[in-house]
């Protein structure tokens, strides 16, 4: 028995779903996280506690993220199941749970407005 879906879109295109599916997931991960990170860019009180930090350690960590979740469940449910509409939906289901996951555990570091 073939590798193939049969009846089903061609291998380009199951290809191409999946990298739309990484890209997309890596942009929402990125939109999602930048209102949470506002605070650490813009500083506190006139810039004093600017951590800039979070533009080239926590951006890429995001969108890597963003874009392999999707991406590796698209790639596991259209090997086991083979059925691209599936693999669609827990895509857009594991990108839904990471950026949920996203805001509600991570927060970058703000420093109390006391401490000098």
């Amino acid at each position: 028995m073939s590798d193939e879906i049969k009846g089903g879109p061609g291998q380009d295109t199951i290809g191409c779903a999946g990298c739309c599916l990484a890209l997309a997931g890596a942009v929402t991960a990125a939109l999602t996280w930048a209102p949470l990170a506002r605070s650490s860019i813009q500083g506190g009180f006139e810039g004093e506690h600017r951590d800039l930090s979070v533009l080239y350690i926590d951006l890429p960590l995001v969108a890597l993220g963003g874009a392999l979740v999707p991406l590796g469940v698209w790639a596991l449910t259209v090997r086991w199941l083979r059925r691209p509409w599936l693999a669609a939906v827990a895509a857009v289901a594991a990108v839904t749970l990471g950026v949920w996951g996203l805001t509600n555990w991570w927060t970058p570091y703000e420093r109390p407005e006391f401490m000098e």
